[in-house]
């Protein structure tokens, strides 16, 4: 919603307003010359009569009569297009920005000029006459709109410009110039009937005095009977009679009678030809814009923006595999979750490997102890002692949950061992004992002789050194050590629960083999980070050394469960 109100808001302030005023024609249907004289006849247009009409208005003779009344094709502000190009539109922009804050003056100005372009001008191009023309002619037909007003017989013409008075200019020119087309129209249609009326005269009154004078020339003759030649002689010998050349010069007469009423008619619309349309709305000045309407845009840019949010968001939610939720983790890998650790905070970070006895009241600190329940009544064989952690990718938030949990086991009353086995990645050594002496401490021959107390911390730990150099990952090494620990008769390495810190499987899946020796191993997960298909090849590797896996512990998690929120 907020891109789309910046796209509205950028839309409104970059597009210049325009004015729109409209003219109203009515056509008049007219009764034909012939019907006029033959009493009361009611006479109607159709839609499509009416639709041809507009038609006409729509046409380029219609629009080339306006340019040139107007003499719109030279004119640079009727050129100038509505809708400017985008590089103008930032021009704009930078034009507000130096205005507003007042940079005129300022050094900053003549790079915010570059910057925004204001000072590139570009240069016109040159066009041809046809060119020009046929530029004039698109722009006034981009701004033309004509509409039959409801189902009457007017019809409104309206023209969108950024002058007012152009407007409305245009808008009268162009009903002016629909009904100055229907009355030439009608004056040439009269004159080239008139033309063809006087050369039908002519070879009528030819005809008719042809007739006539054969008449009068069988009358001279005194010959009236009527002729009565034999059977047998040809009918096309036979002489006309004085009765027939008279009806025929009586028939040439009436026709030439009626054509010359014709041609008196036609020479009568000639001189005063009358239209069927006539204007009975002038336009006027509009006194305010018709476009842009921000209102409308904003509220067009909410909607669009909600809709457009909502479908991205489902978008993502569809297409998004990440784990989010333990009901993911349970319907695709048929393994539950153990916990959901709330995000702590990038300002905490250097806090979080004790977060719990900083914050023990926390919602993090929370979590981690129904973790702990959860992993405690775990369904396994006997007690959980040797417990692992690992995780699907080297930065997940690992060895923050061991070093956390483990102060919650020996918070409780156990003696707790934690054995930094990660040795690609020592980064639980690192935190608690520091580079320098966590990674190059001299190493005893007895294992157990190298475990040592972290400062600040009631737990122990087996540095990541010691692991690596007595080769403890390989699982026989390791068991001899655990079992080393639990013969001991000394209460110093009598622990209760050992947490092991197991590379992840970014190491390889050979690494993880120590799993299978442990009573468990619980897999760390990243909210929103951790792919399903990742963990589900984390999943597949443990199960594959047959390591017992106890659950999936979500870390970093930004929406937690109803249940885990009220804990």
């Amino acid at each position: 919603m907020a891109a789309a109100f910046l796209v509205a808001a950028f839309y409104n302030s970059t597009t210049d307003p325009a004015f729109t005023a409209m003219a109203q024609i009515l056509i008049e249907p007219r009764l034909p010359q012939h019907l006029q004289d033959g009493g009361e006849v009611t006479l109607s247009l159709d839609t499509a009569q009416v639709e041809s009409q507009i038609a006409v208005m729509q046409s380029e003779k219609i629009a080339a009569m306006v340019l040139d009344q107007l003499k719109l094709v030279d004119d640079p502000k009727f050129n100038r297009p509505q809708t400017p190009p985008l590089r103008d539109r930032f021009r704009k922009i930078g034009t507000i920005v130096v205005e507003a804050f007042g940079l005129q003056n300022s050094a900053l100005f003549g790079k915010l000029r570059k910057y925004f372009g204001l000072d590139a001008a570009e240069t016109p191009a040159t066009l041809t006459e046809y060119e020009k023309g046929r530029r004039a002619m698109s722009i006034f037909h981009d701004g033309l709109d004509v509409r039959r007003v409801g189902v009457s017989y007017a019809i409104g013409i309206s023209f969108t410009a950024l002058d007012p008075k152009a407007a409305a200019d245009i808008a009268n020119a162009t009903a002016d110039a629909f009904v100055r087309e229907q009355v030439e129209t009608k004056a040439e249609a009269a004159k080239e009937g008139g033309a063809w009326l006087e050369m039908r005269l002519e070879q009528l009154r030819t005809q008719m005095n042809k007739a006539m004078a054969k008449a009068q020339e069988f009358r001279s003759r005194h010959d009236y009977s009527v002729n009565g030649g034999t059977e047998g002689e040809d009918a096309a010998n036979a002489v006309p009679t004085l009765e027939e050349l008279e009806t025929t010069a009586e028939t040439y007469q009436k026709m030439y009678e009626s054509f010359l009423q014709a041609y008196t008619n036609s020479v009568s619309q000639q001189s005063y030809p009358v239209a069927d349309a006539r204007v009975i709305t002038a336009a006027t000045e509009p006194l305010s814009p018709s476009a842009p309407r921000p209102k409308l845009i904003l509220a067009f840019a909410a909607v669009a923006g909600l809709i457009l949010g909502i479908g991205l968001s489902f978008v993502r939610h569809t297409f998004d595999w990440t784990i989010k939720s333990p009901r993911l983790i349970r319907d695709n890998l048929g393994i539950e979750c153990v916990g959901e650790l709330p995000h702590i905070g990038k300002g905490r970070e250097t806090g979080r490997v004790d977060e719990v006895l900083r914050r023990p009241h926390s919602r993090y600190s929370h979590s981690l102890r129904k973790a702990r329940t959860e992993i405690s009544l775990a369904e396994t064989d006997h007690p959980i002692k040797f417990l692992g952690l690992t995780a699907a990718s080297d930065d997940s938030a690992k060895s923050s949950v061991i070093s956390n949990l483990a102060t919650l086991y020996s918070m409780s009353g156990l003696k707790t061992l934690v054995i930094d086995a990660d040795v690609r990645q020592p980064t639980l050594t690192m935190r608690l004992l520091g580079p320098l002496r966590g990674l190059d401490r001299p190493c005893h021959d007895l294992v157990r002789l190298n475990i040592i107390s972290t400062p600040g911390r009631p737990f122990d730990l087996l540095p990541s050194s010691v692991v690596n150099t007595k080769n403890l990952l390989v699982p026989d090494n390791m068991e001899a050590f655990l079992s080393d620990l639990a013969a001991c008769d000394l209460a110093a390495y009598a622990y209760d629960i050992v947490i092991l810190d197991l590379p992840t499987l970014a190491s390889g899946p050979d690494m993880l083999k120590v799993g299978s020796i442990l009573d468990g191993v619980v897999m760390v997960a990243e909210w929103g980070k951790t792919h399903l298909e990742t963990l589900r090849g984390l999943t597949r590797t443990l199960q594959t050394s047959r390591t017992p896996i106890l659950g999936v512990l979500l870390t970093r998690v930004r929406a937690m469960t109803s249940a885990n929120r009220k804990a």
